[in-house]
């Protein structure tokens, strides 16, 4: 498949009383999806921490209490987007969700579905000051690349995107679409990942899907403030935007964005492009170092 069209969620957190209400609520989420026929549906970063409210103030007021909690829904909450990407024959990329480990830890994770079932996942792997030093949410240490129908997959998640090698070790184990889940609470955050995304697109040559969460959610210790727009970045050159943004969301609604990707546009830009930042990559290796 050469051509697939995108979804790409600019996530509000909500507030629920009980499960039925978040069910419905990503339920409602792919159907509109769906019905725009798309096939790859991605979502942001810690979009799941709205979960948290569904275990009273006394928890979702407590970093540390809101991350055990959220254990005892995490399978439902798999079966759920299984559920969801088998009965509408869709990937999606769910919220990220802080998994706990055996060692005690929790690591920053997100998973891909597929109609099949759980495609894979990739773990956050740099960690911001807040995940470090008030989260105590830990780093993965695998760079993953994820076979799918329509090609192989990288996932950058928020701060990943900001680190160069990252991706391109994706790039080069064949993925020409980085998937980038974000959560950030400043109009600086939302534009450090976007400048790392967009830098990531350029390098590579590639696409870069860019899902943040939106709005306010005063009622959260953890994800109160979010600020970003869903976003779609491309190769800078013939065939594309001269800007690289093939297309952004709103600054005031949360909601899907869409665009047809073809994948083969790629592997052109690759061979006829002005410039080629890709195959170029290794000349840095020659160069020498400042004395």
């Amino acid at each position: 498949m050469s051509t697939v069209k995108v979804a790409v969620a600019q996530y509000d957190i909500g507030f629920f009383n009980q499960w039925s209400e978040f069910e419905d609520k990503i339920s409602r989420w792919v159907t509109d999806a769906s019905g725009q026929q798309a096939k790859l549906l991605v979502l942001p970063e810690y979009g799941s921490m709205e979960l948290a409210s569904m275990f009273g103030e006394d928890t979702y007021k407590d970093l540390n209490k809101q991350l055990h909690a959220m254990q005892t829904v995490y399978a439902d909450w798999q079966e759920l987007h299984q559920q969801l990407a088998r009965q509408y024959d869709v990937m999606i990329l769910g919220t990220t969700f802080p998994v706990l480990q055996s060692d005690g830890t929790f690591r920053n994770r997100a998973n891909l579905y597929g109609p099949d079932g759980l495609i894979g996942y990739q773990d956050k792997l740099i960690m911001t000051r807040f995940e470090n030093e008030q989260w105590l949410i830990k780093a993965g240490n695998e760079i993953r690349v994820l076979d799918t129908d329509i090609g192989k997959i990288g996932i950058n998640i928020c701060y990943d995107t900001e680190f160069p090698l990252i991706a391109h070790q994706q790039v080069v184990a064949g993925a020409d679409l980085i998937l980038a889940p974000s959560c950030t609470d400043t109009e600086a955050g939302f534009h450090r990942v976007r400048i790392g995304c967009q830098a990531r697109a350029l390098e590579n040559q590639c696409f870069v899907i860019h899902s943040p969460t939106y709005g306010d959610a005063p009622w959260s210790e953890a994800v109160d403030v979010n600020t970003g727009r869903a976003s779609i970045y491309t190769p800078v050159d013939y065939g594309f935007p001269d800007n690289g943004i093939l297309i952004e969301g709103p600054v005031d609604k949360a909601g899907w964005i869409y665009a047809d990707l073809d994948l083969a546009e790629i592997a052109r830009v690759r061979k006829e492009g002005q410039v080629f930042n890709y195959r170029d990559w290794p000349l840095q290796d020659s160069l020498q170092s400042p004395k």
